[in-house]
């Protein structure tokens, strides 16, 4: 089964870009959720999973690296792990195989190393300037957070895609900071969700 994996990071993107791909494939999955959460957290990439393990999925494409993660570890465990499947992994934005013709491609894991971590730093730079632009904008007056008498019901909240992934990593017992990071939320939110939770249990 030749298998396509798309991600976007918001609900507000529509994956539109993914259209100018004119191949044919057996299933196209599309994953609306942060790089930051591991690929077999995410929803699509849970369902991918089952069917590599099932022994499904011959060929996985994606438009470059930085779809599988944002996270240099992740990537690479869940390369290293397609390639232990022998699963060929297509990145069509720099035309890179993992297995051509059924062969370990020799500068694979070289590459794929190097390409995960510029994608790693590319996101710490978009995280830096958006800090920075932040401080900017408050520094010039502006305001940050909810408009004065906006009010969000618990259940609207609860709804979120963001919280529910919070809510599935507080059954697992992780960390505060452990679910900020795999959510991209601030400790703010984990803890409104806990509280939340608790109330509701």
């Amino acid at each position: 089964m030749k298998v396509k994996y798309n991600r976007v990071s918001t609900l507000q993107q529509s994956g539109d870009r993914f259209t100018a791909d004119k191949e044919n494939y057996d299933l196209v999955l599309m994953d609306k959720v942060s790089g930051s959460v591991g690929f077999k957290e995410r929803p699509k990439g849970i369902e991918l999973t089952k069917l590599v393990e099932d022994g499904k999925v011959s060929e996985l494409v994606v438009e470059e690296f930085s779809r599988l993660g944002r996270n240099t570890g992740d990537v690479i465990r869940t390369l290293e792990w397609l390639e232990d499947k022998e699963v060929n992994v297509v990145v069509r934005n720099i035309g890179l195989q993992s297995r051509p013709n059924g062969k370990k491609n020799p500068i694979w894991k070289m590459i794929s190393s190097v390409m995960s971590s510029l994608y790693e730093m590319e996101l710490e730079n978009i995280k830096e300037r958006t800090t920075v632009g932040r401080q900017v904008y408050v520094q010039k007056g502006g305001r940050l957070g909810r408009p004065n008498k906006s009010v969000e019901s618990d259940a609207d909240f609860m709804e979120k895609e963001t919280t529910q992934l919070i809510v599935k990593a507080l059954k697992k017992n992780l960390t505060i900071r452990e679910i900020c990071k795999i959510a991209d939320c601030s400790n703010k939110t984990v803890i409104k969700t806990k509280k939340i939770l608790e109330k509701v249990a």
